[in-house]
């Protein structure tokens, strides 16, 4: 009986989740679910520098599901009004000045948005990372006593992206620490990270994320999160490209 109990408890364990490896597009999911929640309602600053000059402007982005976002500069008053919508993996744009809103083709959503450094399809961090790449586990580091898994994205031969591949590293409470884009012939060109991480809406948050052109010298766009709520309820008027041209107010109560 008692050869029995260890064979049935050695079974158990070997078949324990806590023992299996970890699955690298589970924490990609778990990291973009706590960047962005079922949906969410953020205040921010975005702040453009070259070697030349810096820029700050407001911002509100309103996230809905995975796929949808808006994103609506309120500050300062040349670029109050410019607004972005993507649906799915459709994108609009409206500009005050021209008073038009523009259907933008895929082949322009690799480009500069706002002119920072960041572009049209890194604003609504959708789910492209599960859906159109090979995720793998590179390695695992440990700093400020959390494990850091290091994870590469390298996209499916069909794939609507632009880069070579993607390295990020996300920390075990789901924060994005770092992403790193690689062209076709496997040149760093961009980073993301994470300046500073801290508590938003009950969540760990990269309250500041950097964006660097490691291509240009001082480059970079630093976008700082001022407040947030997640798992709002934002109304179905906001994804509109009517509300893109006249926009109505909304805030989570």
């Amino acid at each position: 009986m008692k050869k029995l109990a260890c064979l049935i408890l050695f079974g158990a364990l070997s078949a324990s989740p806590a023992l299996a490896d970890p699955d690298p597009a589970e924490i990609v999911r778990d990291a973009i679910d706590n960047w962005r929640g079922t949906s969410s309602y953020i205040e921010q600053t975005m702040i453009v520098h070259r070697p030349e000059w810096e820029r700050s402007s407001a911002m509100v982005s309103i996230t809905r599901g995975n796929k949808d976002a808006l994103v609506r500069f309120t500050a300062p008053a040349r670029d109050e009004g410019n607004a972005t919508l993507k649906l799915d993996r459709d994108m609009w744009v409206f500009t005050p000045r021209l008073n038009r809103v523009i259907k933008l083709p895929a082949s322009m959503m690799a480009q500069s948005w706002m002119g920072s450094d960041f572009s049209y399809d890194d604003l609504s961090k959708t789910d492209a990372l599960l859906t159109d790449y090979e995720l793998s586990i590179q390695t695992t580091e440990e700093a400020d006593g959390h494990e850091i898994y290091v994870i590469e994205a390298v996209p499916h031969d069909d794939a609507p992206v632009v880069w070579g591949r993607e390295v990020l590293r996300i920390r075990d409470d789901s924060v994005f620490l770092e992403r790193d884009y690689y062209d076709q012939t496997d040149q760093l060109v961009k980073r993301m990270i994470a300046d500073r991480i801290g508590p938003l809406d009950g969540r760990p948050y990269p309250q500041e994320m950097r964006m660097v052109d490691v291509e240009e010298e001082d480059h970079w766009t630093l976008v700082v999160t001022q407040s947030g709520k997640f798992d709002v309820e934002p109304p179905s008027f906001l994804f509109t490209q009517s509300n893109l041209r006249n926009p109505r107010d909304w805030s989570p109560r």
